[in-house]
Formats: structure tokens, C-alpha cells, sequence
């Protein structure tokens, strides 16, 4: 597994104030597969307040709230969010509540699929609490908990799912092909950019 020098450079950084950073989502996914890496994904224990004391100047801080932090372009497109906990989802799309964490095992619970949550330390440890490894070996996308909860909690994971399986040559575990097809009508409920979002990104709409 090869390393990034980008997160090297930025884990260096967490450490020297006191936290840690993590590679997770499709940027773990894809170097665990030998993939090219698009926009990077990672996460880490501190908040966005306690970043801005030392992440670099041309950071995107408009989704703090969120616990979302963006690196400048120079900085190769990073996007950095807090662990965090989330309530129930009340619109197919956005938590209750949102509570940061310390723990990686906390914050894996709310991702999506297994794969797309396998964590990676800056000593490339690996971390994964939901077979994920296992399922990359497979070539198998499955939900974290029960898919019919994850697909009504936000449909747009429908899309996600059928995404990864054509890119990637997965299939979509039985259980979870099941409640995607059972909640494809939620779809009609997705705000159009949404959809039209994933539709660039190589989802295809089947209606």
C-alpha cells in the first residue's frame, strides 16, 4: 500500500497539535484497491474550531457547522470532517443532530457501505469495523446495519450503490439489492440537482 505524502504531510500537522488524522471513504477504499485517487476524504478528533488554529490560509471553512473542512486547491483538494455521531434522518437527507466524537468505531456506524468505511492512520494501520476488508476481497457492496434503514435514511445512497458497482465490478449483496430496488421510489423525493450530481459522476438513472 502505497503512501500519500499529502497525508503524511497534513497527519504530521494533527500530531504536532494534538490529534489525529485518518484516510477513510473512497480514499482508503481506492489505495486499498490500487485505484487512482480523484478528491481525497479524510477525518480526524479535532473540531473545525480547534483546526483553524492551524491548518493553512485558503481553507473552506463554510461548513463548519457540519464539521467539514476543505483544503485549498494547493493543498490537493482535501475535504476533513470530524467524527461524529448523527441523529435520525427526518427528510431522506440530513441528521437530526449532529454530535462530534473521539472514536472511530462511533463514527463508522453512520457511513454507508462497509468498504466505504475502513479508516487508515498515519502509521497505515488499518481500522475496520464492518468486514469492509473482507467485502473488498469479495468485490461486495453492503450497507452498514440494515439496508432498508440506510436507503430511506437518505436515497441518495441508492444511487452510491449501483455507482460503485458499475465503476468498480462489485455486486451488490442480496439483502441490499433487495431494499435498494424496494426504495428506488424514494428517489422521486431527491432534490433534481442531486440526482443530476450523481448522474455526472456515471450513476444512471433507472426510472
Amino acid at each position: 500500500m502505497k503512501r500519500l505524502p499529502i497525508f503524511d504531510e497534513l497527519a504530521a500537522l494533527y500530531a504536532k497539535n494534538g490529534f489525529n488524522l485518518y484516510m477513510v471513504g473512497g480514499t482508503s477504499r481506492d489505495l486499498l484497491l490500487s485505484l487512482p485517487l480523484e478528491d481525497l476524504d479524510f477525518c480526524t478528533d479535532a473540531t473545525v474550531e480547534e483546526e483553524m488554529a492551524f491548518l493553512p490560509e485558503g481553507s473552506d471553512y463554510s461548513f463548519a457547522r457540519y464539521g467539514r473542512v476543505k483544503l485549498g486547491k494547493s493543498q490537493g483538494r482535501a475535504e476533513i470532517t470530524t467524527l461524529r455521531e448523527e441523529g435520525e434522518y427526518l427528510d431522506h437527507r440530513h441528521p437530526s443532530f449532529i454530535k462530534f466524537v473521539k472514536d472511530l468505531a462511533t463514527d463508522s456506524r453512520r457511513r454507508d457501505f462497509t468498504i466505504n468505511a475502513i479508516y487508515i492512520d498515519s502509521a497505515m494501520s488499518i481500522h475496520d469495523f464492518h468486514g469492509g476488508l473482507d467485502d473488498l476481497r469479495s468485490k461486495t457492496i453492503r450497507t452498514i446495519g440494515d439496508p432498508y434503514i440506510r436507503f430511506r435514511e437518505d436515497p441518495l445512497r441508492i444511487c452510491r450503490a449501483e455507482r460503485f458497482s458499475f465503476r468498480l465490478g462489485f455486486e451488490i449483496e442480496e439483502r441490499t439489492l433487495e431494499a435498494l430496488k424496494a426504495c428506488y421510489p424514494l428517489l422521486g423525493e431527491i432534490n433534481p440537482a442531486k440526482l443530476e450530481e450523481e448522474e455526472r459522476k456515471g450513476w444512471i438513472w433507472r426510472k
